[in-house]
């Protein structure tokens, strides 16, 4: 609606104007009607609630004779502890110390239970797609690519443990012991996914845990609730009674509970470092626990005197603003040498300046409402505190906000008295800071409590080389002259310092939810018979020579 071609002045009239009457959503984006849950998925059963909910705005704003409204969506249950107590048990009994019918079906039962759930699930591909870009802003295009690349997840791990069982399936002779080694479960999960990536994030978290045997108690984030109530269903017709729990609610209320009872084995969260280290801390058992976590991040780009500026504007473009920028790979600080700035700067602005605004339903949009109600506020709390310490907005209607919407600002010199110097700004403000040495980026780095990735832009050789060594030890991915990114899913994902724990990837995820066990014994004539007719027998779903093709 609003692509411009040399960067005129962003106004909140033009803003106003890509909110609409609802009479104008196309039709074929549009909800048939509001979603209202009223029941959640606990121990194999659908639950009625008839109790407390909580309505569902979309960041969307329609147009009204009263003024602009957020578009109600639906509701969703807000459970109490007595329901979260009341579905963690239902995980621990379908565990039962490991010998529940999920942790100890074979590999090959459980791949076949991901595989007819993943069918049901693409069942539902059009009312979760549309419900991902109602309720969190996404762009039409980039929730059906968040749908598909969730799917082609889901079989990538259903792959990689195929590979990783047939390599287990045979024995091991060492030193007089033969043994057989494979991955064996953790316990119970609990898992919870990020409002950004609501689907996608979430199961790569819950879906690795759920293949690998363990049970789960699942919550889904605050933004982005209802897209899983589709799901409900086939993870109930899909998992033994109890495998899959769902828990709904103000996390305040009721995790902590969860996380005191000592019954979670495993906590999964893709969110704040804060609440993480508040929520290790309840457990009475903390060498107990294991934690697969994603964190903040600051991801800085590093754009030397030898760099293809060109290239260095278009990936930060793509990297700072994709999906407003709130992404935790995305780049949320760019350090620019002083001879290039004022031409990175000038490409920057006339980048920004060409990109789509609008409703998330338009083709080709790439700038969006925000999801969080208090977003908007903060960001200009920022650019506000960023001009109390000498910064400027250098792009034309930088921080011009309308409703949810906000559009992008690049805020230039930034320097280590503002507050987005250091804060993780999750969305659409840009600072950039002049250098004139390297080792100000690297000490930037050394200093940071966070550690995810970083971007060289660079076509020297040397000065690359310079940088790499010691930003490999700060961070847990360099990239050269592109973005920072999670892909491909097969890459180890994960983080220093503040950004992470334990690492996300197809094969790392699925290593990450269990641990090798292995059954030896001493290679003699009795136990070599003992071992063959368990294994021929078909007895045991551990000891066995079973080939998944």
């Amino acid at each position: 609606m609003n692509e411009t071609e040399v960067t005129p002045r962003i106004t909140e009239d033009q803003l106003r104007s890509i909110f609409v009457e609802e009479s104008q959503i196309p039709a074929e984006y549009s909800l048939e009607q509001e979603i209202h849950q009223q029941e959640y998925l606990s121990d194999g059963e659908m639950r009625p609630w008839q109790g407390a909910t909580h309505t569902v705005y979309s960041p969307v704003a329609v147009k009204t004779a009263e003024g602009y409204k957020r578009k109600v969506i639906g509701t969703y249950p807000v459970c109490t502890e007595k329901e979260a107590k009341e579905a963690l048990d239902a995980a621990v009994a379908a565990y039962d110390n490991g010998r529940g019918q999920w942790p100890t079906m074979s590999v090959q039962n459980r791949i076949q239970c991901v595989e007819q759930f993943t069918h049901k699930m693409i069942d539902q591909k059009e009312i979760v797609v549309k419900l991902i870009m109602w309720e969190i802003g996404k762009s039409y295009a980039d929730s059906v690519k968040e749908f598909d690349r969730t799917v082609e997840y889901i079989y990538a791990t259903i792959d990689a443990l195929k590979d990783i069982d047939r390599d287990s399936s045979r024995f091991q002779i060492e030193q007089g012991i033969v043994a057989q080694i494979r991955r064996s479960p953790l316990g119970v999960v609990l898992c919870m996914g990020p409002f950004n990536y609501p689907l996608n994030e979430t199961f790569t978290t819950l879906l690795p845990a759920l293949i690998m045997g363990n049970t789960l108690l699942f919550k889904p984030p605050k933004h982005g609730t209802l897209l899983h109530y589709p799901l409900l269903q086939a993870f109930k017709e899909c998992f033994p009674k109890g495998v899959v729990n769902t828990i709904y609610g103000r996390g305040a209320t009721i995790v902590p509970a969860l996380m005191q009872s000592g019954k979670v084995n495993v906590l999964t969260l893709i969110g704040s470092s804060k609440v993480a280290d508040e929520l290790k801390k309840l457990h009475p058992k903390v060498n107990r626990l294991r934690a697969i976590l994603g964190l903040d991040a600051k991801n800085a780009a590093i754009v030397t005197e030898n760099a293809d500026v060109k290239l260095a504007v278009s990936e930060t473009v793509l990297g700072a603003l994709s999906f407003n920028g709130q992404r935790c790979t995305a780049l949320k600080i760019v350090f620019v040498h002083r001879s290039r700035v004022d031409e990175f700067l000038s490409g920057l602005s006339e980048a920004v300046g060409k990109l789509k605004y609008g409703m998330p339903w338009e083709k080709g949009v790439s700038l969006t409402p925000l999801p969080e109600p208090h977003k908007p506020a903060y960001l200009q709390d920022l650019i506000t505190d960023a001009a109390a310490h000498g910064a400027e907005v250098v792009n034309e209607g930088g921080g011009a906000t309308f409703e949810s919407f906000v559009y992008p600002a690049i805020l230039y010199p930034v320097n280590k008295h503002m507050r987005v110097y250091r804060e993780e700004q999750f969305g659409p403000v840009i600072p950039v800071v002049p250098f004139d040495d390297l080792e100000e980026t690297i000490e930037y780095l050394i200093e940071s409590t966070h550690g995810q990735q970083v971007s060289i832009f660079s076509n020297d050789a040397a000065e690359t080389a310079a940088l790499i060594d010691p930003l490999v030890n700060q961070v847990s991915r360099v990239n050269i002259n592109c973005q920072c990114q999670r892909g491909p899913d097969t890459f180890p994902f994960t983080g220093r310092k503040d950004s992470a724990e334990g690492t996300l990837s197809v094969v790392d995820a699925l290593r990450s939810f269990s641990i090798r066990s292995l059954v030896a014994t001493k290679l003699n004539e009795t136990n070599k018979h003992l071992i063959n007719q368990i294994v021929n027998d078909g007895e045991s779903n551990f000891l066995s020579t079973k080939y998944i093709f």
